[in-house]
């Protein structure tokens, strides 16, 4: 039997097709990237992944009439699982990508938070702590995939096995309320590959408190913080935040909500290309837009 695989998106390791192909090569079949010049009339099934819904769909496919077209991921429908006994593999498939020398893992699945804008709650429901993927043989940090890490209910154990892997990490999830002087502590036993992300979504928040209180343990240069804007938040919203981080010395991080609109195509490139952040202000740099 040909498997085929096909990546839409994401310049990172799929999970799920890395799970798809432990899976049939498990049973012997034939797995590789789907090629149309090579596999477009005699591959038997084909496994479509994409992540965002901005993503085009690919035009390129088989006859339906002689492939299983399977399509998945958030791109597609959030809802679509993978097959119960794909699913439970821990066991991920790195030959796929020969090149990765980092390792991608989640320690829980889910979010407590029910952010209005966010796919998480409804495609993964509340945080539960999951058992760990095998690591890449070529790795040499690791790539946190949580959504809220220091929410679950075993981040200590993650944290101690992280510790005696003794590679980099680099957490993409971690929610600000969760920190204290007590996992911040944890966080100092580690290696840290890139900055600590922590986001700062609504502007009707208040955190600068909390983020004093979390740099008297973790320093500064640690830390950068996701700023959304163009949800729920005005242009004076969005440019009092980023000023708020600054003046605490924490990198912000603008994620635009609408990536077609001008106004936050702007505010984007102006904040998060840092020599132009650090030297020239808001007001000049939109003047300098129009012109």
């Amino acid at each position: 039997m040909k498997i085929r695989l096909l990546q839409l998106d994401s310049k990172m390791p799929n999970i799920a097709l890395m799970k798809i192909s432990t899976y049939y090569k498990r049973l012997g079949f034939s797995v590789d990237w789907y090629e149309p010049l090579f596999d477009q009339y005699d591959t038997d099934k084909l496994y479509v992944s994409k992540l965002f819904n901005f993503t085009n769909d690919y035009i390129y496919y088989p006859d339906e009439k002689r492939t299983i077209i399977e399509k998945g991921g958030t791109g597609f429908d959030i809802y679509k699982t993978l097959a119960y006994e794909i699913e439970i593999i821990d066991e991920l498939d790195y030959t796929l990508y020969p090149n990765c020398n980092y390792s991608v893992q989640f320690y829980s699945r889910g979010c407590p938070r029910k952010c209005t804008f966010c796919v998480v709650p409804d495609k993964e429901g509340g945080i539960i702590s999951t058992h760990p993927f095998n690591l890449n043989p070529k790795g040499l940090w690791i790539e946190i995939l949580d959504n809220n890490f220091f929410a679950a209910p075993r981040w200590e154990t993650a944290i101690q096995e992280l510790i005696k892997i003794d590679q980099p990490v680099n957490f993409h999830g971690v929610q600000l309320e969760t920190l204290d002087k007590y996992k911040a502590q944890y966080i100092n036993k580690l290696k840290l590959h890139k900055q600590i992300k922590i986001a700062w979504d609504n502007p009707k928040d208040k955190p600068q408190q909390k983020m004093l209180e979390l740099i008297k343990y973790i320093k500064p240069y640690k830390l950068m913080c996701y700023v959304l804007i163009g949800y729920n938040s005005t242009p004076q919203e969005d440019l009092y935040r980023v000023e708020e981080l600054r003046k605490i010395g924490i990198d912000p991080f603008v994620m635009p909500y609408n990536k077609t609109n001008q106004y936050e195509k702007d505010f984007t490139r102006w904040v998060n290309h840092k020599a132009i952040f650090k030297s020239v202000k808001w007001e000049d740099y939109k003047k300098s837009t129009t012109q």
